[in-house]
């Protein structure tokens, strides 16, 4: 078999979304004639830990770990942290009390520890992977952002040893929604930039979850060097989108939906995602119709902004809801299956346009109805379009919305709530896996 290496920070234990997209294309690569060695660290900073994944990770395949040096216990010890709390992603807080000095943090954070705190583990892991590539040589080399740096550690790779190397951006970078929260001085978004672009330039392959986030990438390089960015150079950037694994679904396929009209959103909801017209228009309907009142159930599975859930106060919603902390990714196929609608909530931000999580594509799979509050036009919305999966409204319009939702809870009252998507097979983890090998194939 021809073999890749694989440089990503989430790897099992760790949990989360960010895990998920190279687990599973690991999972079936062997089935497409590539066998993955993978390159992580020994003891990452991981938001949670998550054992049910252990089972993806094929038998016998080789992990290469080395410990990495994050400066997470000086940051949490700054702002007032213990040194086992958990740092929280996308700026989410669940507490009415800010952390003290938290914004001073953030600015060191963007300006010196660039692209990201992983930084400090670049030129090790190059010094590391250097050495074993040479007694265990590999046909190409795939790196997995964010966090960014391990784009920084192919690169050195690819410049000492040239290998073919595949950049997957499964985030932007400087277009990532949270990049103006960094506070970067002039010099820091500039080697941002300046690391980003050297980065495309220098991968011969540039993949991404999004067919917007891709054309994103490739303006950034276009616009580096306008005459140099050649039909050739153009070509090197590929669409391969997140998905579901049917096999997810398998142990939970008797699973019943719930007796209520239950609403459902898995995963962190922070301040941008946070849906206000959602809870304006369920707000309404509870005061208006007491058999909607007693029937609906909000169940929120992982962590919760203060924000939302004052939100939710404020509209006097905390009857309806059932919050639920954490979930193995197992135990959450199963909420997923029990929930009468999947709640799809596009962050409110800039780059929302081509944004379509992981979380969306599981919606698919367990085969259950979905809403969507995000930018009609977006790469969600036509999806959405595409496989018929779920009914979008715009953030602000709350005619289309409580349309939509009114639409799912007389169907649910009739007892005939049922998904209606169509043609989502294409989007099977084993399916975009051969996508993936065919691009490795094409790089050898």
């Amino acid at each position: 078999m021809k073999k890749v290496l694989i440089i990503t920070y989430y790897w099992p234990p760790s949990g989360g979304a960010g895990v998920q997209r190279w687990l599973k294309f690991v999972k079936y690569l062997r089935d497409f004639g590539w066998e993955p060695v993978i390159y992580t660290p020994e003891n990452p900073e991981s938001p949670i830990n998550d054992d049910s994944l252990a089972k993806d990770v094929p038998e016998g395949i080789t992990v290469l770990k080395t410990q990495i040096w994050e400066p997470y216990t000086a940051y949490k010890r700054f702002i007032g942290q213990k040194k086992g709390d958990k740092i929280n992603a996308a700026f989410l807080s669940e507490s009415k009390k800010p952390k003290k000095f938290e914004k001073v943090a953030v600015w060191i954070r963007g300006n010196f520890f660039i692209p990201d705190a992983r930084a400090f583990w670049v030129k090790p892991s190059v010094k590391y992977l250097s050495a074993y590539l040479k007694q265990n040589p590999v046909d190409a080399v795939v790196s997995t952002g964010p966090p960014h740096s391990m784009h920084l550690i192919a690169n050195e790779i690819k410049k000492k040893i040239n290998i073919p190397w595949i950049a997957d951006f499964r985030d932007p970078w400087t277009n990532i929604d949270f990049y103006s929260k960094l506070m970067l001085l002039p010099f820091a978004d500039k080697k941002h930039k300046r690391l980003e672009i050297e980065v495309l330039n220098n991968a011969d392959i540039v993949t991404c979850v999004g067919k917007t986030w891709l054309a994103e990438l490739e303006e950034i390089l276009k616009k580096s060097a306008p005459g140099k960015f050649t039909p050739e150079v153009a070509r090197k950037f590929h669409f391969i989108s997140n998905g579901f694994d049917p096999g997810d679904y398998e142990s939970s396929s008797e699973v019943k939906p719930d007796a209520k009209f239950s609403m459902a959103h898995i995963g962190t909801l922070d301040k941008s995602r946070n849906p206000a017209t959602l809870w304006k228009v369920l707000a309404g309907l509870v005061k208006k119709d007491a058999a909607f009142a007693k029937d609906l159930e909000i169940k929120l599975v992982g962590k919760v902004d203060i924000f939302v859930q004052e939100d939710i106060e404020k509209n006097g919603l905390v009857p309806n809801l059932n919050k639920i902390s954490y979930l193995s990714h197992h135990d959450v196929t199963i909420v997923q299956k029990q929930a009468q609608v999947l709640m799809l909530l596009i962050n409110r931000t800039p780059n929302s346009m081509g944004i379509t999580t992981g979380k969306f594509f599981e919606y698919m799979a367990a085969k259950r109805p979905i809403l969507c509050i995000g930018p009609t036009g977006g790469d969600a919305d036509k999806i959405l379009t595409e496989t018929n999966a779920g009914l979008l409204s715009d953030y602000d319009d709350e005619v289309a919305l409580e349309k939509n939702i009114l639409y799912y809870y007389n169907n649910f009252k009739a007892g005939k709530l049922l998904s209606e998507g169509v043609n989502t097979e294409k989007y099977s983890r084993k399916m975009l896996t051969g996508e993936l090998a065919k691009v490795l194939d094409s790089i050898m």
